[in-house]
């Protein structure tokens, strides 16, 4: 049984590429659909067992740019899912006091959801809990574009001396300014990239592949992570003062 680290442990940041609900479907002789819905309560049950860690801050990779090449039907069951989650269980995250942000582009998805974003961020903006970050229609790539070209609009007009431009003052102007950096990448379902995640943020995170699908990530799992994570070490660059 995986043991529950203490808040000296514990990472900053922990960011997830929540993958694997088709093959679990699959798996199962079930519609893409079922491994979807099953998806939805992995993300339930990990927001709690965050929740109840004291861990500061989760991002979950919940819908890329990318995801749009899907077929119409699975789009907009993942949708659907989207709307269904914030209906059933934006109550609870109050509760908690967990504070949710959504980070992506909002111009590409349907009024209804774009309010249902923006209520959630209100509702949410005076919790002192747990920062809950769902990127949603996101993509890294994109975000570091946006992040420069407003940077060099500034620049343009004479706002902003090219030369004082630092990777924090980008950083800054990314969907997660204010975020701290993850400490810790965990994608699940045995695949091996970052699929355009948090690319520019993740510079020295510590990543971590698993091979369990998304639905079957429980308590367990993300608790294991976490031991895993406590017991490496963290370098940025430098070396151990033994070896120095």
């Amino acid at each position: 049984m995986a043991v529950v680290p203490n808040n000296s442990n514990l990472p900053r940041h922990v960011a997830i590429i929540m993958d694997g609900n088709g093959r679990w479907a699959q798996r199962r002789h079930l519609p893409r659909q079922a491994g979807h819905v099953a998806g939805v309560n992995a993300v339930r049950e990990v927001v709690r067992q965050a929740c109840d860690i004291g861990l500061e801050n989760l991002t979950l990779f919940a819908f890329s740019s990318e995801n749009w090449k899907r077929p119409a039907r699975e789009v907009g069951a993942l949708m659907g899912l989207f709307r269904l989650y914030f209906r059933n269980d934006l109550d609870e995250i109050v509760q908690r006091g967990a504070r949710v942000r959504i980070i992506g582009n909002r111009g590409r998805v349907e009024e209804d959801i774009r309010q249902m974003i923006e209520d959630a961020e209100r509702r949410t903006l005076a919790n002192t809990g747990m920062n809950l970050t769902f990127a949603f229609d996101y993509g890294g790539q994109e975000e570091i574009a946006a992040a420069a070209r407003e940077l060099a609009r500034a620049a343009a007009d004479g706002r902003l001396d090219p030369e004082t431009i630092t990777p924090e003052l980008l950083s800054s102007r990314l969907f997660t300014s204010g975020l701290p950096e993850p400490d810790l990448v965990i994608r699940t379902s045995g695949e091996r990239r970052l699929s355009n995640f948090l690319l520019w943020q993740s510079a020295y995170a510590e990543l971590m592949f698993v091979d369990t699908l998304w639905p079957d990530f429980g308590r367990e799992e993300f608790l294991d992570a976490l031991d895993k994570f406590s017991r490496r070490e963290r370098r940025f660059g430098a070396l151990p003062e033994s070896v120095a």
